[in-house]
């Protein structure tokens, strides 16, 4: 019988993952001529100025090209930006922070709390599904939150139209340890065993099928212990097999980098980049981030999303905010995307069937056309609950 832990040609297994193949890849520098529409680099971290990036967001070529920049980054580059002042007006930001704060004290009350993703219980809290209990407890505040055309932007340029947003929120006190070297969802969520049982092309693809972002609640000095990145190491393909290996976190803990950040500042990162978020050693900073995993329309997201029910509490005030111009259409689409499903698969074909192409209707396009039509909430809600009918099998 053949033995299943012998390397065969086209798979990953910890045991044959060369440490001296990955220091190899990150001893690279970002070179600015390679990123122009960066403001500067730190730390090998391109960091984009959003207020001066207004007018390649509005200009769909300019837009184009700026996304293709950010995407060379997360994949052949450093694995990392930084849109600076993505929220320019941070004061939907406070807002929402309080609407968290209240989560957080009434899920701790009701359970007791516990140990989180690579930390133990107590070092932090955390809130799971922060998108759409943000969306339950404030639908404007939400709307308002996601209505941001550079966290649309950086979504598109590595995922493609039609993303599937989910989010959780971490807030780690003074005293917090940091996590561990690692990588991230789909792979880098299964054990070193079931990883080494998909074929080497699946591991290029893992990260393909997500981006990994995290939004500033609040100004993150060094001390507070932000996102810790070791640059390029995304590039490693062996990485998911490697990643749990002490030689290999010994490697990360020598030369990763952090930068601080503001709050409204969004970092987003390859979800193969090896990262921890770091021991946050400050005395008063309590370091909240809400931490974006964004799904290719192509791929599996790890929560499960009630977006009916999202549409139909932000609805009222999308028409509200479109018929008084107070966002964009753009704005709005931006946040319309963070709210409906822009995919028509899976469906029930026979009672689905595409109308004027080869896909029914998204949740996504139906919510865009019941705003431009005024349709009323009524029939808005109704006509969700028989598209979702129409796609039980």
């Amino acid at each position: 019988m053949k033995d299943i832990n012998k390397v065969s040609p086209g798979y990953y297994h910890s045991g044959e993952c060369n440490l001296a193949d990955l220091k190899k890849i990150i001893d690279q520098k970002v070179d600015i001529g390679s990123v122009p529409n960066a403001a500067e680099i730190k730390n090998n971290i391109p960091i984009y100025s959003i207020e001066d990036l207004q007018n390649a967001l509005q200009n769909d070529e300019l837009r184009f090209e700026l996304m293709a920049e950010w995407a060379w980054v997360l994949k052949e580059s450093s694995g990392a930006i930084v849109l600076r002042n993505a929220y320019e007006d941070t004061t939907v930001i406070d807002e929402a922070t309080k609407l968290y704060e209240d989560i957080i004290a009434d899920e701790k009350l009701k359970s007791g709390g516990g140990a989180d993703h690579f930390a133990a219980a107590g070092a932090n809290d955390r809130i799971w599904n922060s998108l759409q209990k943000l969306c339950e407890s404030s639908p404007d505040v939400f709307l308002r939150y996601f209505a941001n055309e550079a966290i649309q932007a950086a979504c598109e340029a590595w995922l493609g139209p039609n993303y599937q947003m989910t989010a959780q929120v971490n807030l780690v006190h003074p005293g917090g340890d940091a996590q561990q070297a690692h990588r991230d969802y789909h792979l880098g969520f299964q054990t070193s065993e079931v990883s080494s049982l998909y074929p080497s092309h699946v591991h290029e693809l893992s990260p393909a099928l997500t981006l990994q972002g995290a939004i500033a609640h609040c100004d993150m000095p060094i001390e507070s212990g932000p996102t810790k990145l070791l640059p390029f190491s995304q590039m490693y393909l062996p990485g998911y097999a490697a990643w749990r290996r002490d030689d290999f976190r010994e490697v990360f803990e020598e030369s990763y980098v952090q930068l601080p950040l503001s709050k409204g500042d969004v970092l987003f990162f390859s979800p193969a980049i090896f990262h921890a978020a770091g021991a946050n050693v400050s005395s008063n900073v309590h370091r909240m981030a809400n931490l974006l995993q964004v799904s290719s329309a192509f791929g599996r997201a790890m929560e499960t999303i009630d977006r009916t029910k999202m549409c139909m509490l932000t609805y009222p005030h999308a028409t509200m905010h479109f018929n008084e111009e107070t966002l964009s259409i753009e704005q709005i689409k931006a946040a319309i995307a963070a709210t409906a499903e822009g995919y028509s698969f899976p469906t029930n074909l026979d009672n689905d069937p595409p109308k004027g192409g080869l896909a029914p209707e998204t949740q996504q396009a139906f919510f865009l056309r019941a705003l431009k039509s005024k349709m009323n909430q009524v029939e808005f809600d109704n006509q969700l609950k028989l598209m979702n009918t129409k796609r039980t099998a």
